[in-house]
């Protein structure tokens, strides 16, 4: 059975930068109060919202992963897409992304974790390729959530950011790739972190819209103390189920690439773990919290600075609403 090797990486953000020095213009907040509590100084948002899906941010992701791996359009036999914040009900946005990218000998699905998205995503592309399903998985997270958040709500608009990051895996007889990938959810805790109108228990429909709307029923909402907590426990243990898989130590771990939800929770984790300052990739004060595109991010830019090595072993984890948690292991080759 081969391995499976991530041969390319790519990821795109919006040029458009929204300071929190912009939003305290539009809503009760300050720089200072947003960057003690999230570690965030700035996020990107699409300018022009409206008519600009998922799909159109993961493009110039997959093309330059595409581009990075010397692959084609073509060469793609499997597209998986993690979003939550698709370009419609219907059709999957991995099916839009294939029409954009012309990769006409592709599958394509989506996958719905939320911040574990990548992850989750992640381990269905490594195992179509273990199994020699598949010889050439396109793996995209993306997320245009800031036609998602309620703009008085500063407890969430200040946290998230659009983006998209994209990786391409194919087989290796090399040792090492991707070493192991581990998923985990507690739907008993969903409404910690969810958007409770929109979808079939509640659809925006004639007769409804202006009650969902009133209440404000079409945003995130979100528990920020309780999520912190779990979200702490379940990243600490995402962190150790794939290191002790794998029969590995924290000081073994060369990078570490958390889901970027909040520095706070980064640096607790950290401090938990007893990682070292030079193990961990945080960028979110640039990006914020891009959810199922944070880790693709990262990890780009990790490499764009020659933070990953050939023989590193890099560690992934993740938290987010579902409740969903995960983690990978990758010996970099």
């Amino acid at each position: 059975m081969p391995n499976a090797k991530i041969t390319g990486t790519g990821w795109y953000v919006p040029d458009n930068v929204v300071t929190n020095d912009d939003l305290s213009k539009v809503m009760d907040t300050n720089d200072q109060w947003i960057v003690e509590r999230t570690g965030i100084k700035e996020r990107r948002w699409v300018k022009d919202r409206k008519f600009v899906g998922a799909a159109a941010l993961a493009e110039p992701a997959a093309r330059m992963a595409l581009e990075k791996a010397g692959k084609t359009p073509a060469d793609i036999d499997l597209i998986v897409f993690s979003t939550m914040t698709p370009d419609y009900v219907l059709p999957a946005s991995s099916c839009i992304l294939q029409k954009k990218l012309g990769a006409v000998n592709a599958g394509a699905f989506d996958v719905v974790a939320a911040c574990s998205g990548f992850i989750y995503g992640l381990s269905c592309a490594e195992k179509f390729v273990k199994s020699g399903m598949n010889k050439c998985v396109l793996m995209v997270g993306a997320e245009l959530f800031s036609n998602r958040l309620d703009p008085s709500d500063r407890s969430t608009t200040v946290l998230f950011g659009d983006g998209a990051g994209a990786v391409v895996i194919e087989p290796t007889d090399e040792e090492g790739g991707i070493l192991s990938t581990h998923v985990h959810a507690d739907g008993g805790n969903y409404e910690i972190l969810y958007v409770p109108a929109g979808g079939s228990y509640d659809p925006i429909s004639k007769g409804e819209h202006e009650r969902i709307y009133n209440e404000g029923l079409q945003f995130l909402q979100m528990k920020g103390q309780e999520l912190f907590k779990i979200g702490v426990q379940r990243f600490s243990e995402a962190i150790m189920e794939a290191l002790t898989h794998n029969g590995f130590k924290i000081e073994d771990i060369d990078v570490f690439i958390p889901h970027q939800a909040n520095a706070r929770i980064i640096e607790m984790v950290a401090r938990r773990m007893k990682l070292r300052p030079d193990q961990s990739i945080v960028n979110i004060d640039k990006y914020g919290n891009t959810t199922a595109a944070s880790i693709p991010i990262a990890l780009c830019e990790a490499l764009d600075k020659g933070m990953i090595k050939k023989g590193d072993l890099v560690v992934m984890a993740a938290f987010g609403s579902g409740l969903t948690w995960g983690s990978a292991a990758i010996r970099w080759i």
